[in-house]
């Protein structure tokens, strides 16, 4: 193996100007020595991220030194323009499992055009039409936030968190691609986009308006993207055809990785900064009354019921139960998530626990 410092010897007498006149500099020839001839080996899935995070190439700083555009791991003159990123701790973005979740999501990027068989897609009876339309209307509004959000805040982190940037990339195209497969679907059977009311808005402005990256993690991850999880975890029971059925799969696989990023970061950032802890709760504070005023959204409720009970003729006595038992379910996996990422809310929050049956105990767990 021919080391790099070996080239410069070789060939003492290199240019110094090109026919041109214009100066060389053969500096890059030397390299980084301790690093040169690291060869990272491919996984039984190719080389990923995992992979080549070897040497001081896998070592991502808690405060970097630059704040360039400069790849991590390269010998970076200290004159590299300064890009003002504001998301200088690695506290600030970071989550254990970033990298692990970016080979994920491009390994199961997908197609709303090609992977869903809307030739498949079945004529329904006009009120079960409707309240798709309906949730289908107020899905493709909420997901674009998780869409604008990320890109927000994403060119204001330091660049040598590129696997917390990368990640927020493919949510991006995520969420880019749920807003389009709910338009579709709402359009595709002859119905239409319904209706659109301020309290679904209340609840975007909130999320879009988070002073701090962290305190937009929470509203969104833990609280906005999550809820809209559980929802998707109940397509089996919501959707009328295969069509759906295959939405709701494909959708709950990406809103499964934005909750395990957003659960993991604001962990990571509670653990290295407990300071932020108050500030994340303050969000939360707010933003759970914006969405329990989604939640009473009448567009929202009463279309969930329809579709549950299969039709109008049994929205009273088997609808609604199990809107309100879906509910419950959304509140409790908020509470639990609040309690793996390290911010407990079960003595902070003003939800009504009792009036939504919710079991402190369970969610606290054994010994809490």
């Amino acid at each position: 193996m021919v080391i790099a410092t070996d080239i410069l010897d070789k060939y003492p007498d290199l240019p110094d100007t090109n026919p041109s006149g214009t100066h060389l500099d053969w500096a890059w020839l030397a390299g980084h020595e301790s690093e040169w001839g690291i060869r990272p080996k491919p996984s039984a899935r190719g080389l990923t991220m995992m992979d080549i995070a070897v040497g001081s190439y896998g070592e991502v700083p808690e405060v970097p030194k630059h704040r360039a555009m400069a790849a991590r791991g390269a010998d970076i003159d200290d004159d590299v323009p300064d890009m003002g990123y504001i998301l200088n701790k690695k506290s600030d973005v970071w989550a254990e499992n970033v990298s692990e979740l970016y080979e994920e999501a491009v390994a199961r990027q997908w197609s709303a055009t090609r992977d869903i068989p809307w030739n498949e897609l079945q004529e329904l009876p006009s009120d079960l039409e409707h309240a798709m339309c309906q949730l289908c209307t107020t899905l493709s509004e909420i997901e674009m936030i998780a869409s604008d959000l990320p890109a927000k805040w994403r060119w204001r982190m330091n660049h040598e968190f590129l696997e917390a940037k990368m990640f927020l990339c493919t949510q991006i195209m995520d969420e880019a691609r749920h807003t389009e497969v709910f338009r579709k679907r709402a359009l595709a059977n002859g119905g239409g986009l319904l209706k659109s009311r301020a309290g679904t808005e209340s609840l975007l402005r909130t999320i879009i308006e988070a002073k701090t990256y962290t305190q937009a993690t929470a509203l969104l991850h833990l609280l906005g993207e999550g809820f809209i999880l559980d929802l998707f975890r109940q397509g089996e029971a919501i959707a009328p055809t295969e069509v759906e059925k295959r939405i709701f799969r494909m959708t709950m696989q990406d809103e499964a990785r934005h909750v395990a990023y957003g659960t993991l970061h604001i962990r990571h950032s509670v653990e290295n900064d407990p300071d932020v802890a108050e500030e994340i709760h303050e969000a939360l504070d707010h933003g759970e009354h914006a969405m329990v005023a989604l939640g009473g959204n009448p567009d929202m409720s009463t279309s969930l019921a329809l579709l549950l009970a299969g039709g109008a003729e049994k929205v009273e006595e088997v609808g609604f139960p199990l809107q309100q038992r879906l509910n419950k379910n959304q509140f409790t996996s908020y509470l639990a998530r609040c309690e793996r990422a390290g911010i407990s809310r079960l003595e902070r929050t003003q939800l009504p626990l009792d009036k939504l049956g919710i079991d402190i105990e369970a969610i606290k767990g054994p010994g809490g």
